[in-house]
């Protein structure tokens, strides 16, 4: 698990890997994580955009961007806790994410942006 305050904003990612969605015979590793979003801000925020860096061991990497998260734009009172699940596949059994969002203080409308802690992929044939 992996865990970071950025911005008033407190993010933890739990990742789990997804054998039925996997082949490793076909270089397909499937893996899912589950964020947890809560507001330590005195004010509400709206989260606009997200921005994923994606680093799979085979020596790729690639860049996603988009509206929201899995659809939305949720928006986080004081104290509030947001989370939901997404997934991430890879060639390799091993690789890592790191990314940021792009949130609106709800009072002032002022933009700012929140880091998302780096997390490891991995999958479990590698501890053997």
């Amino acid at each position: 698990m992996s865990s970071l305050i950025s911005a008033g904003i407190h993010v933890t990612v739990e990742v789990f890997f997804q054998p039925e969605y996997s082949n490793a015979l076909q270089s397909e590793f499937m893996f899912a994580y589950r964020i947890t979003l809560e507001n330590y801000n005195p004010f509400s925020v709206k989260l606009l955009r997200r921005s994923w860096y994606i680093f799979d061991s085979n020596g790729s990497y690639r860049q996603v961007e988009g509206e929201g998260v899995v659809g939305v734009q949720p928006v986080l009172m004081p104290g509030e806790t947001y989370q939901y699940m997404s997934g991430c596949n890879l060639r390799s059994e091993m690789g890592k994410m790191k990314g940021s969002y792009e949130m609106e203080n709800q009072n002032s409308q002022q933009l700012f942006s929140v880091e998302i802690p780096e997390f490891e992929m991995i999958a479990p044939s590698k501890f053997n």
